[in-house]
C-alpha cells in the first residue's frame, strides 16, 4: 500500500540554475558551529583565535578528498571499471572515516609548522568533531541515505519519533532504521561527555582518545544495522573492522602515553597558571 504524505525535497533553496541542496547547508552548518566552538575554547586554552580558522582552510578540502579517496579505494571494483566517475564526488561516495584520517593527518602536520602542541589541539576539538558528526548526519536523514534494514511503521511510531522522521524513512514502499538518527543521538551524547570531561582536567591527548573511543564504539554497533556498509569481505564491515582497529589503537595509546612519560600535561593547565598568576597579583 503506498503512503499519500510530502517527503522533504532535499533541495532548500535554487539561485537561477543553481540547487543549493540541504545536505550541504546541514554540512556546513555542522562545520561553522563546531569551528565557532572550537576558536572559543582555544582561545581560552591560549591558542590564537584565528588558529583553528586557518587550519580548516587547509583540514576541509584535504578531509574531502581523502574522504573520496577511502571510499574508491573500498570501491575499486567498480570504479576500476569507471575511471572518469572517480572524481564525480557530486554522484555520492565519500567516507567518513576517510575523512577523519584526512583531517588528523593535516591537523597534525599544520601543528607542527605553527609549533603548537597537536595533542593540545585535538583535545580542544574533539568536542567540536563529534558535534559536527551530529549535525552533518541528518544531511544523510533529507538524502534518505545511511539507513538500515526494512522495518514496519509501527516500529518507528513505538519509539515515539516525530512524524515528519517516519515519513522520511518511508524509502520506495519500505520504512527502514533510522540509523542517523541513533548515530546522531550517540555523538550528542558524546559531545555532553567531551565537555563534561574538560572539567575532570585529564591529561593532554586523552580528550582526544576519549572522543576516538565513544565514537568508535557507538559507529561500530550503529553499522551493524546499516545496508550500504562498505564490505572488506561477504561479512566483515570495513567501518566496523576499523572502529575496533581505533578503539585498541586509542587504549593503547592512552597507557602508552601515562607509561612513557609524554601525557604530563593536563587540560586546564593553562587556565590553572593564569588563576595562579591572578591570585599573586591580588595578594600584591
Amino acid at each position: 500500500m503506498e503512503e499519500n504524505f510530502q517527503l522533504i525535497d532535499p533541495v532548500a533553496f535554487s539561485l537561477g540554475p543553481i540547487q543549493v541542496h540541504w545536505y550541504g547547508v546541514i554540512i556546513g552548518l555542522g562545520i561553522a558551529l563546531a569551528l565557532w566552538i572550537a576558536m572559543r575554547e582555544g582561545e581560552k586554552r591560549g591558542l590564537d583565535k584565528d588558529l583553528f580558522a586557518d587550519l580548516m582552510l587547509f583540514a576541509i578540502p584535504i578531509a574531502i578528498i581523502s574522504a573520496r579517496i577511502y571510499y574508491v579505494i573500498f570501491q575499486w571494483d567498480y570504479y576500476s571499471q569507471h575511471p572518469a566517475e572517480i572524481i564525480a564526488i557530486w554522484n555520492g561516495g565519500i567516507a567518513i572515516h576517510g575523512a577523519l584520517i584526512g583531517a588528523v593527518v593535516t591537523a597534525y602536520v599544520f601543528c607542527k609548522k605553527r609549533d603548537v602542541s597537536f595533542w593540545k589541539v585535538a583535545d580542544i576539538a574533539a568536542p567540536s568533531i563529534i558535534l559536527g558528526q551530529a549535525i552533518g548526519r541528518w544531511g544523510n536523514f533529507i538524502n534518505q541515505e545511511a539507513h538500515g534494514g526494512e522495518v514496519s511503521r509501527a516500529f518507528l511510531e513505538n519509539l515515539m519519533l516525530p512524524e515528519f522522521i517516519i515519513n522520511q524513512m518511508y524509502i520506495n514502499g519500505t520504512y527502514y532504521h533510522p540509523t542517523f538518527l541513533y548515530e546522531s543521538i550517540w555523538n550528542i551524547i558524546g559531545f555532553v561527555l567531551l565537555i563534561g570531561l574538560r572539567r575532570v582536567n585529564l591529561r593532554r591527548g586523552e580528550l582526544f582518545l576519549s572522543y576516538v573511543i565513544w565514537y568508535s564504539i557507538g559507529r561500530f554497533f550503529v553499522e551493524g544495522l546499516r545496508t550500504d556498509s562498505l564490505m572488506l569481505t561477504d561479512f566483515l564491515r570495513i567501518a566496523q573492522v576499523i572502529s575496533i582497529v581505533l578503539v585498541a589503537a586509542a587504549v593503547a595509546l592512552w597507557i602508552y602515553r601515562r607509561m612513557s612519560g609524554y601525557a604530563t600535561e593536563r587540560y586546564l593547565d593553562v587556565e590553572s597558571k593564569q588563576q595562579t598568576k591572578q591570585t599573586k597579583k591580588a595578594k600584591k
